[in-house]
């Protein structure tokens, strides 16, 4: 977490993505790869979901609200 906010570095967004970690931010800023940052209420407070969509793809951090990642899928987030 950086000023509040969640912060991922590059080499590790690239290894999830299947990307160079060069590619990561140029994609971001291009739009190709996007993302949803959620916070968890209720039973889920203490938490934080971190979501990045790319190429078809879609990988979901679950976090501590100080940055522990707890548990990371992949998945295929094309339309069916």
């Amino acid at each position: 977490m950086n000023n509040g906010q969640p912060v991922i570095d590059a080499r590790d967004l690239g290894d999830l993505l299947g990307l160079e970690p060069s590619e990561v931010q140029a994609k971001m800023r291009q739009g190709e790869i996007t993302s949803k940052y959620e916070t968890g209420q209720d039973e889920d407070a203490g938490r934080l979901r971190l979501t990045f969509y790319h190429n078809g793809k879609r990988v979901r951090l679950t976090c501590t609200d100080d940055g522990k990642v707890i548990s990371t899928v992949r998945t295929d987030a094309r339309p069916r």
